[in-house]
C-alpha cells in the first residue's frame, strides 16, 4: 500500500526569492544551506547526523539508497525527515509478498463515460519514494520498481511517462536472515548508489529518544530547508566539484586493486568507479570545497563498493571488512 504526502516549497533562509529557476549557489551557501538541513533531520534522527550526511551525499549524487538494518532503527523516519526537511513530495510503498507492479507504476483502467482508458498513476510518481522492506516483495515487483530508478520514466502499454524531478529512492531492506524476504539479485544491488546502516542510537541519543518527545510529533512542525529547484542547482554544483588527475590516479587503484586482489570473487565495475567519484564529489561540496580530497573517497568508499563486492568464497563482503583490505592502496 502507498502513503502519500504532499510537497511544499521554501525560499532559502533569509531571502526573498520566489520558487523561479535558481543560480548555481557558491561553495559557501551549499555547505550552509546542506548543513541546515543535516542539523533539523538531526532533531528527529537522533544521534546519526553521519549517516544523515551519507544519505543527503547520496541524493546529491544523482543515486539512489538502500538501507539495511534491523526493524525499528529508523530506517522509515530518515525517508520522512529527509523528504519534510527537503521540501519534496513525498510517497511511501509498503512492500509485500502480493505487492504487484501496477501497485507500484500505475494501471489504465476504462471509464464508461468517456469510452476511454484512463491511466491513473501508481505511488511511485513522487520526488522521494520510499520502498519500505523491498526484499519482501516478489522479484517481479522489485524489478518493477528498480527498472523505474535507471531509467527515470516508466513505459507502460505502449506510452512513456517521465518521472519527477529530482527522483530519489530510499529503499529499507531487514537482514536477509529473516523469515519472508526475498534477497536482492546483484545486479538490482548495483542501482543502488549507496547503502548505509543506521545501527542502534549511543546511550546519550538513546535516552533522549526514551525521555523526550515523540519523534514523529516533532517531524510534522519541520519547515523544508529548501525546495527542489535550489536542490537542482546543488546537485549542480556538485558535479563541477574538480577532480585532479591525481585523485582520479587513486580511483584507478582503487578500482585495479579489487580486480585483482584474490580477496574477492570479481571486481568492481566502472559503473562503480563513477559512483564513487560523484559521492566523493558530493562529500566534498558538503564541506564546502570546490575540489575532492583522498579523504572524500575513503568516507564514502564502504557505502558505494560494500554491496557491489562478493568475497571470494561468494559470500558478500562487509563494508568496514572492505575498507581495511582497500586501505593497503596507497595514496598518491
Amino acid at each position: 500500500m502507498a502513503q502519500q504526502g504532499g510537497s511544499s516549497q521554501a525560499a532559502r533562509p533569509g531571502t526573498a526569492s520566489t520558487p523561479e529557476a535558481e543560480a548555481v549557489p557558491d561553495n559557501q551557501r551549499v555547505k550552509e544551506a546542506l548543513d541546515r538541513v543535516v542539523e533539523q533531520a538531526g532533531q528527529v534522527v537522533l544521534g546519526k547526523s553521519h549517516q544523515i550526511r551519507l544519505a543527503l551525499a547520496c541524493l546529491l549524487a544523482g543515486g539512489h539508497l538502500l538501507i539495511e538494518d534491523l526493524p525499528g532503527v529508523g530506517k522509515t523516519t530518515l525517508a520522512h525527515v529527509l523528504a519534510a526537511t527537503l521540501g519534496l513530495e513525498f510517497n511511501r510503498i509498503q512492500f509485500t509478498s502480493d505487492l504487484l507492479p501496477a501497485d507500484i507504476l500505475g494501471v489504465s483502467i476504462y471509464e464508461r463515460d468517456t469510452g476511454a482508458f484512463k491511466f491513473h498513476p501508481g505511488p511511485i510518481f513522487a520526488q522521494v519514494i520510499l520502498a519500505d522492506e523491498v526484499n519482501r516483495a516478489t522479484p517481479k515487483t522489485q524489478s518493477a520498481l528498480l527498472e523505474a530508478m535507471e531509467e527515470q520514466q516508466v513505459t507502460l502499454e505502449g506510452e512513456t511517462r517521465a518521472l519527477p524531478t529530482p527522483f530519489f529512492v530510499i529503499a529499507t531492506q531487514n537482514p536477509t536472515y529473516q523469515i519472508g524476504t526475498f534477497p536482492l539479485p546483484e545486479s538490482q544491488l548495483d542501482r543502488f548508489l549507496m547503502r548505509i546502516r543506521l545501527g542502534y542510537p549511543d546511550p546519550q541519543s538513546e535516552r533522549a529518544l526514551l525521555g523526550g518527545s515523540d519523534r514523529r510529533a516533532v517531524l510534522h512542525t519541520l519547515k523544508p530547508c529548501l525546495n527542489g529547484r535550489q536542490l537542482q542547482a546543488i546537485q549542480r554544483r556538485v558535479s563541477t566539484v574538480h577532480v585532479a588527475e591525481p585523485l582520479l590516479d587513486y580511483l584507478q587503484a582503487l578500482l585495479e586493486f579489487s580486480r585483482r586482489a584474490p580477496d574477492f570473487s570479481a571486481g568492481l565495475s566502472p559503473r562503480a568507479g563513477l559512483a564513487l567519484l560523484h559521492c566523493a564529489q558530493a562529500w566534498a561540496a558538503m564541506a564546502g570545497r570546490e575540489h575532492v580530497l583522498p579523504e572524500d573517497v575513503q568516507v564514502v568508499l564502504p557505502h558505494v563498493v560494500g554491496h557491489r563486492l562478493r568475497g571470494a568464497d561468494a559470500t558478500e563482503a562487509g563494508g568496514e571488512d572492505l575498507a581495511a583490505r582497500l586501505a593497503e592502496v596507497p595514496i598518491p
